[in-house]
């Protein structure tokens, strides 16, 4: 059976995670999650990733949500066992020590834009459609996004667009905050892939290492109180100061040449 979740590497230092679940338009089934649980773990301790981009290889959907067909077969607790596991998947998203960006090529619905959530950035598509649609289906978002998308576009916005269960596009989405880059579509379908990969470009001359503090720094800080989060970052800020990229750095400047970084 061809595989639903594929990995390849771009350029040494880009991974890429490839959803191609064609007929259920990458919904969250049983194995297509298992299928990227079992990737995520293994990214987690690949230092040679610099950035992680999840697109979509299903033209015009980057991921439709629940597999609801699925879902219909579960049992009251079976359902609520397989959100508290998929809950924990986009934990673990989240949780990966280098950056991620989510390009959303098409549809991202429910868990579809939880998944997006998850990543640090997001690129999309004017064409494209995003929301979180499950009081529409009785349900509401069980797999992070009630906490997500107030974080990202402010607590009013996020309950108008949660009680509605309103789709947004691209533009609108942009000026929500809800995406760092929206771009018109293309002919191949897949604007927004090319433009996470031009963001990933900025981010790989840089530091690794002081990448992954600085990832670690905002995430952990932005859920404590400033005097708690100005000591992460003292202690982020602590673990890059002995790295061979931050003499490299300074190196460079005195130098008035490009950094060569290592990851060390």
């Amino acid at each position: 059976q061809f595989p639903e979740i594929q990995r390849s590497r771009l350029e040494s230092c880009i991974v890429e995670v490839l959803m191609c679940r064609q007929r259920a338009r990458n919904s969250l089934g049983h194995v297509f999650v298992g299928q990227i649980r079992e990737l995520v773990s293994g990214l987690q301790h690949d230092s040679a990733a610099r950035v992680v981009i999840f697109r979509s290889l299903v033209p015009r959907v980057f991921c439709a949500g629940a597999d609801l067909k699925e879902r219909a077969q579960m049992s009251n607790s079976e359902a609520e066992l397989f959100v508290h596991g998929l809950r924990s998947l986009m934990n673990e998203i989240a949780a990966l020590p280098m950056p991620t960006i989510a390009a959303v090529d098409g549809f991202a619905l429910g868990g579809g834009l939880e998944l997006a959530l998850a990543c640090d950035l997001r690129t999309m598509a004017y064409t494209a459609q995003v929301g979180l649609i499950e009081t529409t289906r009785g349900l509401l978002p069980g797999a992070g996004g009630s906490q997500r998308l107030p974080r990202a576009v402010g607590f009013a916005k996020a309950k108008e667009l949660i009680f509605t269960g309103r789709h947004v596009g691209g533009q609108e989405a942009l000026e929500l905050g809800l995406v760092n880059r929206a771009v018109p579509q293309n002919e191949s379908g897949d604007a927004a892939h090319r433009e996470a990969l031009n963001l990933a470009r900025e981010i790989l001359p840089q530091a690794p290492v002081a990448v992954r503090m600085a990832k670690a720094a905002i995430n952990r800080g932005i859920e404590v109180d400033i005097a708690s989060g100005m000591a992460i970052e003292g202690m982020c800020y602590a673990r890059v100061i002995p790295t061979r990229d931050r003499q490299e750095g300074m190196a460079a400047f005195i130098e008035k040449r490009t950094p060569r970084y290592t990851g060390e």
